[in-house]
């Protein structure tokens, strides 16, 4: 049955785009969700304007480009249609857009400022020009935040157009502090859209957004609903069948986050066989790591490592995003890791795919992480050593580019590799004081959007290491603080039940590995973890 609905998510994208824009006569359609948003432009491309609006709320900024472009070029006076364009070419929760974005933006909303517009629509597009004004003294955020602050006033200008309304709450959701642990952005945002939800609740914007919103470890029950409306909302768009797994990962739903994510790899495929492509597509790449990570969590390595296959056999991502770095160095790193492979996890490489990595230091770094734990934990020293190095490398030049937040996501690293050199050493204390420190700092920092989860969790690690060293009351503590935020994570829950066994408590090892059994139901590997929790619970 999963197949058949895969097989109708695919030919439903296929059709889709099968069409021109302008022949369409639904105000959104094809699978898109519904948007209503006026404008004074032609009636002709109203239709088309607003599938291009809803197209940016699922993040499909390639066909939002085509489709404002394509309002343009039927309606050359049509203002938004140029506010559309300069919407398309910033993608606000996942990167600061390049030069030559910058400049296409910049150029599009300058002309829709020289054109006949309502005050409404002068007003949106004077807010997105903040964003593209002086981006060549102002730095990302700084910008960023300005056109938040100014989507504000568009939304209390017009408090019943609530189009306003969902775009200030994607503004701050992307200028949400990582490091606000109080959630201010995130919960405003949230209180915004749960209220346009009741009254449009097929509206792709909202149910997408309330996803983004409650994307933080004490929030993401509050986004089931959404999560698991958002895929029917706009079943035509990759990124809607992938978004709900943010919330299944956060939960530790896994076989709701592998349905979604297999769906939307399919469905990203099906989207670039149909633009005669020859490369894969960054939202592709972008599922296909949820989906291995996914497959990891219920011990179904035969399955992810078909993912890693085919990951492994990319040449050419486009667009060169965060997503498709993070893919590339992290679904390898991931299988690795999570098996306990440390051999190859010792020889990880950066993928040979044509990829510009040095705009992505932090992803090397992933790969240094990964190869200085295999190092260590196979007694290869001077080759760990070597990766703590570059780590200690790849994090200034992040911190001398003003990348704060990666930065302190590699000195996280930094610190966990080092300690298992410590610990080969024979520095056990010098070993858990760094490890804590790593598992402390990590805890400051909110993951990126674009991200299922750590590499490794650092608590995690710290778990690991106290069980070692004869630890297992002091561990099962680690382990059951890691599960708060990475929930029927396997690799936590199964530390958990060993270290609660060691510690005595056979109830609460039978629990954990009851409930570490029944995730892996679907499992195709018999991983040595699995054994011991199957002959525990025998006894």
């Amino acid at each position: 049955m999963k197949r058949v609905i895969t097989l109708l998510v695919v030919a439903l994208v296929t059709c889709l785009w099968a069409g021109g824009a302008l022949a369409h006569e639904e105000t959104v359609p094809g699978g898109l969700g519904q948007v209503r948003f006026p404008t004074s432009c032609a009636a002709s491309t109203q239709p088309v304007f607003e599938r291009g609006v809803a197209l940016l709320h699922s993040f499909w900024y390639e066909e939002a480009l085509k489709t404002f472009t394509t309002v343009t070029a039927s309606d050359p006076s049509c203002a938004m249609g140029y506010w559309g364009i300069g919407m398309s070419v910033y993608y606000p929760l996942w990167q600061p857009p390049s030069e030559a974005m910058l400049t296409r933006g910049r150029t599009a909303v300058e002309k829709a400022g020289t054109l006949a517009a309502t005050p409404r629509e002068k007003d949106y597009i004077t807010a997105l020009a903040t964003f593209y004004r002086d981006s060549d003294k102002l730095d990302h955020r700084t910008r960023a935040v300005t056109y938040e602050k100014a989507m504000e006033q568009v939304s209390l200008r017009y408090p019943e157009d609530r189009e306003a309304a969902v775009f200030y709450a994607l503004a701050l959701d992307a200028t949400a502090p990582p490091t606000d642990k109080t959630y201010a952005n995130q919960l405003k945002a949230a209180a915004i859209l749960e209220k346009v939800f009741v009254e449009q609740p097929n509206h792709p914007g909202v149910a997408h957004y309330i996803i983004h919103s409650y994307d933080v470890p004490p929030l993401a029950s509050r986004s089931l609903v959404a999560a698991r409306s958002y895929s029917k909302i706009a079943p035509a768009a990759p990124h809607a069948l992938h978004m709900p797994s943010h919330i299944f990962t956060r939960l530790g739903l896994w076989q709701e986050s592998i349905d979604s994510n297999r769906a939307s790899a399919d469905a990203g495929k099906a989207y670039v066989a149909q633009q005669g492509g020859a490369y894969a597509w960054d939202q592709t790449l972008h599922a296909q790591d949820y989906l291995a990570y996914g497959y990891l969590q219920g011990a179904r390595d035969v399955a992810a490592r078909r993912v890693v296959d085919e990951v492994a056999e990319y040449r050419k991502a486009e667009p060169e995003s965060l997503a498709a770095a993070y893919a590339l160095v992290a679904v390898p790193a991931r299988y690795a890791l999570e098996r306990r492979s440390w051999s190859d996890a010792a020889t990880m490489t950066v993928p040979q795919a044509t990829f510009p990595w040095a705009r992505y230091p932090w992803a090397e770094a992933i790969t240094a992480f990964t190869r200085s734990l295999g190092a260590s934990r196979t007694n290869n020293v001077a080759s760990a050593e070597k990766d703590v190095d570059r780590l200690a490398a790849l994090r200034d030049t992040l911190t001398q580019g003003k990348n704060t937040y990666w930065a302190d996501q590699v000195e996280v690293q930094r610190r966990a590799a080092a300690a298992f050199v410590a610990r080969a050493k024979g520095n056990t204390a010098e070993a858990l004081t760094l490890l804590r420190s790593a598992a402390d700092l990590e805890a400051t920092m909110e993951k990126h959007p674009v991200t299922p989860a750590p590499i490794v969790p650092a608590r995690e690690l710290l778990g690991d290491l106290l069980l070692e060293v004869n630890r297992p009351a002091d561990a099962l503590k680690e382990f059951e603080t890691t599960l708060v935020t990475e929930p029927n994570r396997f690799r936590s829950l199964f530390g958990a039940a060993r270290a609660a066994q060691l510690a005595g408590d056979q109830a609460r090892a039978r629990s954990f590995y009851t409930t570490l059994v029944n995730l892996c139901g679907n499992a195709d590997t018999e991983r040595p973890e699995l054994r011991e929790a199957k002959a525990f619970l025998a006894k």
